[in-house]
């Protein structure tokens, strides 16, 4: 387990930072002014924590929006526009709002100055440069064509109105990026030593990641450019992908403090308790006996008193609202309905995972089973057993008492076998119900996938016909502030709309 987070380091960039979590951002480079010339041990540490996000942009994007359209959780309140395909202005550019002024001009910054002082050689650039692949690849996979290649860089290049990317260039690049940056690396301890949040500098563990990150991406182009996936995918396995859950990508948080140390997640779940697990993903895992279910799931809190019995768990259907859940429910109301379980998933201090190995064995597993890659098609069943068992495992590094015994996980794997016949739809299926609260994930990869088949709803006053949106639309500001650039974005991306799909995610 990792060092705790930040006792003086953190702490003291958070004094100087003075971040609000619940503000919005008027322009994509907030302040463009010099930023101060501190150390790399200082701004590594604030990159990653602006990066795992803030109460801001987790509530609007990862829950509000990504979690209710992919049905992992359901919400009666209006203002959970996902639930029901609502366009909100404010939610819907809230991670762009908040990611582009912190996590992309902290991360520009780093490399502009190991640029300027000629470290590119250094191994700290090329954990730089995965970082910030890991960081443009939620926003273009949120929105689609974004600024890129002049982001970040109002005091650097004096650009304050960037152009937009192409999604199709952005990917070329951030492959390059990792194709360069894993191959910079090999064993040893970063000079960060401890000011690396996520592997305390271990450059055998960035390495491994940086890979790992290269077969995501390769993945999300298979309905656009198979061959490429297929290409990068065979480099990303052959330069080293994560090997056990000692691997995992994710970030200690604390309770207490600035906005900025405590799990973005967990700020929600302590203003807003309105949301329910979602009837579709709970008949997943009551349909499978999923022992997940004690985890993921409990009924809200009664005299102090958490009911997390598999038994006793009751999702709520999405598309619901305060007056049609009594007509479904016979008049229960919210609270003989599930939540996330409060003793393991709401905590502020719980650890935010940006890519497990649990989802890179359901990748080497999917690349098994398209290309022959990751030992051939005859593996695929060792890497579907694999994923399973470290998707139940490391929910202990939530709490001790999250953990799925390995009786659990045997008795789960006899009862749910490897099935060659239909094999994508299941190892994407199992993708689904291992991802939990990483809703942007989740939500990316069904949209790459259509897996699992999920029934959209249809509520009145929808913004797209009762389809599950494509993607998020663009902050309003853009189209004063960056009219010319925001105007050719929408000459050829297609219209700002949440129903207009974006390179990879083609019919």
């Amino acid at each position: 387990m990792k060092n705790i987070l930040i006792k003086t380091t953190i702490l003291l960039l958070v004094l100087i930072a003075g971040v609000s979590c619940d503000k919005g951002f008027d322009e994509l480079n907030v302040d463009p002014t010099k930023s101060s010339e501190l150390d790399l041990q200082y701004k590594f540490p604030k990159a990653i924590l602006y990066a795992s996000g803030q109460r801001y942009e987790s509530w609007r994007g990862n829950l509000i929006y990504c979690s209710t359209m992919i049905q992992h959780l359901a919400n009666t309140q209006g203002y959970w526009s996902g639930d029901k395909y609502f366009y909100n202005a404010a939610y819907s550019s809230a991670y762009w709002d908040s990611q582009y002024p912190q996590t992309i001009k902290s991360i520009e910054d780093m490399k502009f100055q190991l640029e300027s002082e000629e470290l590119t050689a250094s191994p700290e650039y090329a954990m730089v440069r995965i970082l910030r692949v890991f960081a443009y690849s939620r926003i273009t996979d949120l929105y689609g064509d974004v600024p890129y290649s002049e982001a970040g860089k109002a005091f650097i290049e004096g650009q304050t109105r960037p152009i937009y990317d192409k999604q199709e260039d952005i990917y070329a690049d951030m492959l390059k990026e990792l194709e360069e940056a894993t191959t910079a690396l090999s064993s040893g301890t970063s000079s960060l030593g401890t000011a690396d949040i996520i592997y305390n500098g271990d450059l055998s563990k960035w390495k491994k990641w940086g890979n790992s990150l290269m077969l995501r991406l390769a993945l999300r182009m298979v309905k656009v450019d198979p061959a490429a996936a297929q290409e990068w995918a065979g480099k990303a396995i052959s330069g080293g992908v994560m090997e056990s859950n000692d691997d995992i990508a994710f970030i200690t948080h604390e309770t207490g403090g600035n906005g900025i140390i405590r799990n973005g997640n967990g700020e929600v779940f302590t203003a807003d308790r309105s949301a329910r697990i979602s009837k579709t993903f709970l008949d997943m895992l009551e349909d499978r006996d999923d022992p997940r279910i004690r985890v993921y799931a409990a009924l809200p809190p009664d005299n102090g008193v958490v009911d997390d019995n598999p038994a006793n768990q009751k999702g709520l259907p999405n598309g619901l609202d305060a007056t049609s859940i009594q007509s479904y429910s016979g008049g229960d109301d919210l609270s003989t309905y599930s939540e996330p379980n409060s003793k393991f998933l709401m905590s502020e201090g719980a650890p935010m995972f940006w890519q497990t190995y649990a989802e890179v064995e359901f990748m080497l597993a999917e690349a098994a089973v398209r290309w022959g890659l990751a030992g051939g098609a005859t593996a695929a069943e060792t890497h579907y057993e694999d994923e399973v068992t470290a998707a139940m495992k490391y929910l202990a590094m939530y709490d001790p008492g999250a953990a799925i015994s390995d009786a659990e996980i045997s008795d789960y794997l006899d009862a749910n076998p490897y099935d060659a016949g239909n094999a994508l739809e299941q190892i994407n299926t199992q993708y689904y119900l291992a991802i939990f609260l990483n809703e942007y994930e989740a939500y990316a990869n069904w949209r790459r996938t259509g897996i699992p088949a999920l029934t959209p709803v249809n509520y009145d006053g929808n913004a797209t016909g009762g389809t599950i949106p494509r993607r998020l639309v663009y902050p309003t500001n853009e189209a004063v502030l960056n009219a010319e650039n925001y105007n050719a974005v929408i000459s050829d991306q297609g219209p700002d709309l949440l129903t207009t799909r974006m390179w990879w995610d083609t019919e």
